[in-house]
């Protein structure tokens, strides 16, 4: 039995709950005994479903040399723009710094990284929520590389440390959020879909979905700063725009050396398919496998054109090539908060749900009245979508004619 975790034999009934939760198959039953094999990596995931606390897991801590975090104050949100334009969950996540910094009592700053034109968003950023901007002019910053931008947001990490730096779940905050962890050597939890301070200890707790979303994991640094996290757009409220906000506008030299400039963008090339922008939509129709076939998204497609909505998909439709990934909504597609959600024949896997459950109104369609979609539904319509569908496009239809 590992070092750490002992099953009490006393207490267990042989009751098997623990098995199926264990997502390295490091339990295995022994008569009416449950007995812990070397797969176990004291992940923990059996305590709870254990109805008789038979499971106990001990994991020894080891002590090293305190470190001195008083002087990081402050929350920091990567403001990521394209192009000039800064994206949503900037915006999104300055609204939840918020929220947090009147827990700590601390400010909000937004970093900013870009050409000299990027000046002109700094006030959008204020107006936003954040106190203060750090602005990183340079022209080899227009566009985002890898290495340019890394470099400069370490070395202004270093000249001012904040205690948090939140960054959007989005291609570029992933690929950037996890070289500045390893670079200043602190933790990142990524994707994550809650926020909140420990009330005691004044550190910040990230939740996110663990072990294909079966689970939620609470995460804290406590010894090391900044804490980082990535969210995922659309996870948050972004705040209404205040143009009478003051804040501050704090200009950085961005410093960056030769070596960070192996890599050189000739040229950006928009999609020639027509590319949908789920995470702004305030109206989507998304379709699941109950279509059947590539050719049935045609109906989703004709009733989304009616009601001037975006078109969705589950992860099943996407893998079986009946539509591009570009549609994907769910853990692993994009995360969505529209107005309306109508979800057509997608039955309602975690994954799924974990990508629209924010949807202020959600309708579902689905023929099988156990669906876990139904659970999250606002409205539901048990019935055969190949009848639903024509029937709600027709009266649309008429009703906005």
């Amino acid at each position: 039995m590992p070092e750490g975790i002992r099953v009490i034999a006393e207490k267990c009934k042989g009751c098997r709950l623990c098995v199926p939760s264990c997502p390295y198959g490091a339990i295995e039953m022994h008569g009416k005994l449950a007995v812990i094999n070397d797969k176990c990596v004291l992940c923990g995931a059996c305590v709870g479903p254990c109805k008789f606390n038979a499971i106990e897991i001990t994991v020894a801590k080891k002590e090293g040399p305190k470190k001195d975090l008083s002087g990081f104050k402050g929350i920091w949100v990567f403001a990521e723009q394209h192009q000039g334009k800064v994206q949503g969950v900037a915006l999104e996540l300055i609204a939840e710094a918020r929220k947090l910094a009147a827990d700590l009592k601390e400010e909000v700053a937004a970093v900013l990284l870009g050409d000299a034109d990027i000046k002109k968003a700094s006030q959008e950023l204020i107006h936003c929520g954040a106190d203060k901007v750090y602005v990183c002019a340079d022209p080899k910053l227009k566009s985002y590389t890898t290495e340019p931008y890394c470099d400069t947001i370490v070395e202004l990490i270093k000249a001012y440390k904040p205690e948090i730096v939140l960054m959007g779940a989005t291609t570029t905050g992933r690929d950037l959020a996890s070289r500045i962890a390893a670079r200043i050597r602190v933790g990142l939890t990524a994707d994550c879909t809650g926020l909140d301070i420990d009330p005691e200890k004044k550190i910040l707790r990230q939740t996110r979905p663990a072990f294909g979303g079966n689970i939620m994991a609470t995460i804290i640094s406590p010894d090391f700063r900044p804490q980082m996290a990535t969210v995922r757009p659309k996870v948050f409220k972004k705040l209404q725009p205040d143009a009478s906000r003051k804040g501050r506008i704090i200009e950085f030299p961005a410093k960056i050396s030769e070596k960070s400039l192996r890599v050189k963008l000739l040229e950006i090339i928009q999609s020639t398919e027509k590319k949908v922008n789920l995470a702004e939509a305030e109206i989507i129709v998304s379709g699941g496998r109950g279509l059947g076939c590539a050719e049935n998204f045609k109906l989703v497609k004709d009733l989304a054109d009616v009601i001037g909505g975006a078109v969705g998909a589950s992860r099943a439709t996407v893998d079986a090539g009946w539509i591009s990934q570009f549609h994907q909504v769910g853990q692993t597609g994009k995360t969505v908060s529209p107005k309306l959600y109508i979800a057509c024949g997608i039955s309602g896997a975690i994954q799924h749900l974990a990508g629209m459950s924010s949807s202020d109104i959600i309708v579902a369609v689905n023929k099988d009245q156990f669906a876990p979609i139904f659970n999250v539904a606002t409205y539901g319509i048990v019935g055969d979508l190949f009848e639903v569908l024509p029937a709600m496009t027709k009266t649309f239809k008429e009703l906005l004619s």
